[in-house]
């Protein structure tokens, strides 16, 4: 029964972060049902339950990030009184002080228990080979993904689909490093598909993660282990093929035809100037409204964009400097920033295996937030719950027998 319902644990959380890839996936995108919702509705019940039937040990390292993500779910409540914005208020509030938590909660239990964690990485694992297939598919005419998707949707599609197949690409590349003989060129595969995938629908950040993730992961996997050569190998390896790779695209310009993410890597600015500019706008609005900032969801409109989330900082930190001020930057900080601490002190004393798995998912969310997604992204929550699980231990709880003692 225990096992069953961690496997169920598991499984749903892996599958609530990333249903937001899988919704706006063609095949999907006209389910009869909302997938976010039916995942929660494995997830409630089944956390609640895992709450309740485990002994959880916290590490004393997680009082400041999780004194700073609560701080922060309070402040954003406060700033949004001063808010200009409705549409983009009753948005993203919900998200950043309700399901955060909740996403937070779930990450520190799936991360912690080790029936879920294997259920969770599984289940991360599929789905990111299963959206790689979609894209191959789509790219070798299977089916017209414009046609299926309007031009948001494909868009949203893209990104997370991206940050799906870097956490998967990760994964499978600290199983190649673990594995031996025909099973780790079976893993390597796996990484090779999940990277060309990536060149495929035009996500540079994802595939900047996907990158990172491949070669970081299994650098920890090996050198927390004490394989420390092993670890030097492998990140001189990357870094080879990486700089290989660079080098025949330098030579060879007609090698990115075809292959968007490229083409928007080497030739389109758009999007870097794009981020700039907001970047720019949001340090400006946070000047100017220092110290307390615009107002949860109040930056589109100080920006002269209007009720348009999509048009946010593109920047955690910048989001949460102009909407709340210094005080949300400091709470933002204790609590992400918080978080990268003290993960790197814990990962010293835990499973190698654990670190690298977590790390694998963590990485390319980590970078994400930095250049994309708004502080409701789940995404971001969950990995930061994921993070912190390397200080939570679950035991088992005691059965106890009453003895009748005769009289």
């Amino acid at each position: 029964m225990n096992l069953a319902l961690a496997t169920l644990f598991g499984a749903s959380a892996g599958l609530l972060q990333l249903a937001g890839a899988l919704k706006t996936a063609p095949p999907l995108a006209r389910l009869p049902f909302d997938l976010t919702a039916a995942a929660l509705a494995l997830l409630l019940p089944s956390l609640l339950l895992l709450a309740a039937t485990r002994r959880w040990l916290v590490s004393p390292r997680l009082a400041m990030p999780m004194a700073g993500a609560g701080l922060l779910w309070f402040w954003l409540v406060v700033a949004g009184s001063w808010s200009a914005s409705s549409l983009v208020l009753g948005q993203k509030l919900p998200e950043a002080v309700l399901l955060a938590p909740l996403m937070v909660a779930a990450g520190l239990l799936a991360g912690a228990e080790p029936v879920a964690r294997r259920a969770m990485v599984a289940a991360s694992l599929m789905i990111g080979v299963f959206l790689a297939g979609i894209i191959g598919w789509g790219a070798l005419g299977g089916h017209a993904l414009a046609v299926a998707l309007d031009p948001e949707q494909a868009r949203v599609h893209y990104q997370l689909a991206g940050l799906a197949m870097a956490g998967a690409a990760g994964l499978a590349a600290v199983r190649a490093v673990e594995a031996r003989s025909l099973a780790r060129i079976f893993w390597l595969a796996i990484v090779a598909s999940l990277g060309l995938a990536a060149l495929l629908p035009g996500g540079r950040t994802a595939l900047v993660a996907l990158l990172l993730g491949v070669a970081l992961a299994p650098m920890l996997r090996l050198g927390l282990a004490g394989r420390r050569r092993a670890a030097a190998l492998w990140g001189g390896l990357c870094l080879f093929a990486g700089l290989a790779f660079v080098l025949r695209l330098a030579l060879n310009p007609e090698v990115a035809e075809g292959l968007r993410t490229l083409e928007r890597l080497t030739g389109d600015a758009a999007g870097l100037d794009a981020r700039r500019g907001l970047w720019a706008a949001a340090l400006d609005w946070a000047g100017r409204e220092a110290p307390f900032g615009l107002g949860t969801g109040g930056f589109t409109i100080a920006a002269g964009h209007g009720e348009r989330r999509g048009l946010y900082p593109h920047n955690h930190a910048l989001e949460v400097l102009a909407e709340g001020g210094l005080p949300g930057l400091v709470f933002w900080l204790m609590a992400f920033g918080g978080a990268v601490l003290a993960a790197a002190r814990l990962a010293r004393h835990a499973e190698p295996e654990t670190v690298a798995r977590i790390a694998a998912l963590t990485l390319p969310v980590g970078l994400t937030v930095m250049v994309s997604t708004d502080l409701g992204n789940r995404m971001a929550w969950f990995a930061l719950g994921l993070a912190l699980s390397l200080g939570v231990a679950a035991r088992p709880l005691p059965i106890r027998v009453p003895i009748r003692v005769p009289a």
